[in-house]
């Protein structure tokens, strides 16, 4: 039997936080009916009219239902976007959020969304995410609210919230591992061509990002090829030819830029992503060793414990027991 997932949008929305969990859903239940899996959802967006509504990028959306027509959901979703900051706006919803969240499987905001089930009072003592530059406003502004400013998707309870825009496909892709398991999310994931499956408490803001941010010359490409190739090797003499320049020069630019070696890095980004990769279920040592760059799980596992404090089977029994998002 198929789930029905509502999108509420609205007047000055983010049209990527609509479209991107939308077509997410819509891929899942392609590839489920392909295979004669039956239709795995249906997908309706409801409006506070029904008149279009116009997104902050200026694309229109018309509603199919209204919030006094809709349907019962089994899911919910609520993009972020600078109309539903608005107190008049987040306000008009509060009482009909309200009314359907008993009857409701699953609340979802993307972004500020937040500000729409934080508006009705639906998130009070709970764990929730948001974009980080909107973190430490929605702390003020709801201070019953615990907020995690670094995660990419809290899940407590029924109530899911993510970050921005790439984060709620990330939270979208949970959601469909949830209902039919980790095979049709890693298909979609495919499809889509995006990184499955980040945690939801891994950090908004990459490694490979924050060095990027940090630098505007030739090593910006450098850090992004690093990030896209950790399984091969990466040696010094590698990296300063790609930079056109000599090794030792390179180590001594590279060092003043960003105030560790290039191997410093490059083995920093490789446990991050290590870290990452070992809270996939059923993924092994040795073939998060590998996926990294090691060819010997020993000394890999040497590497992770100094950095970290625990060995890789220690710190992926500790997540997968403990950890507080999806």
């Amino acid at each position: 039997m198929s789930k029905r997932i509502g999108f509420f949008i609205f007047d000055g929305l983010t049209a990527l936080d609509l479209v991107g969990p939308f077509d997410t859903f819509a891929v899942a239940t392609e590839l489920a009916s392909s295979r004669e899996n039956g239709r795995a959802y249906d997908l309706v967006t409801v409006g506070l009219k029904s008149k279009a509504v116009v997104a902050e990028s200026g694309i229109r959306f018309r509603p199919d239902t209204t919030i006094l027509k809709a349907p019962a959901l089994d899911t919910l979703i609520i993009p972020g976007g600078e109309g539903l900051r608005r107190a008049n706006v987040a306000g008009k919803i509060s009482d009909w959020l309200q009314r359907r969240a008993p009857n409701t499987r699953r609340l979802v905001s993307i972004c500020t969304g937040i500000y729409g089930l934080a508006y009705a009072g639906l998130l009070d003592g709970r764990r929730v995410s948001t974009h980080w530059r909107f973190a430490s406003r929605i702390t003020r502004e709801f201070p019953k609210l615990k907020v995690e400013p670094d995660a990419l998707f809290v899940k407590d309870g029924g109530f899911y919230t993510s970050a921005g825009i790439a984060a709620g496909i990330d939270l979208c892709l949970a959601l469909i591992e949830e209902d039919y398991g980790p095979k049709l999310a890693l298909d979609v994931a495919r499809e889509l061509v995006v990184y499955l499956k980040r945690p939801g408490g891994q950090e908004q803001y990459s490694q490979p990002l924050q060095f990027q941010v940090r630098s505007s010359d030739r090593f910006s490409e450098i850090i992004a090829w690093i990030a896209g190739h950790l399984g091969q090797e990466l040696s010094q003499e590698l990296l300063a030819s790609k930079a056109a320049y000599s090794p030792r020069h390179f180590r001594r630019l590279f060092r003043n830029a960003y105030g560790v070696t290039p191997a410093q890095f490059v083995e920093k980004l490789r446990m991050e992503e290590a870290r990452a990769r070992l809270a996939i279920p059923r993924s092994t040592v040795q073939n998060v060793a590998e996926s990294v760059g090691f060819k010997n799980r020993f000394v890999f596992s040497r590497a992770f414990e100094r950095r970290f404090g625990l060995s890789p089977n220690a710190y992926r029994q500790s997540f997968q027991s403990s950890a507080k998002p999806v």
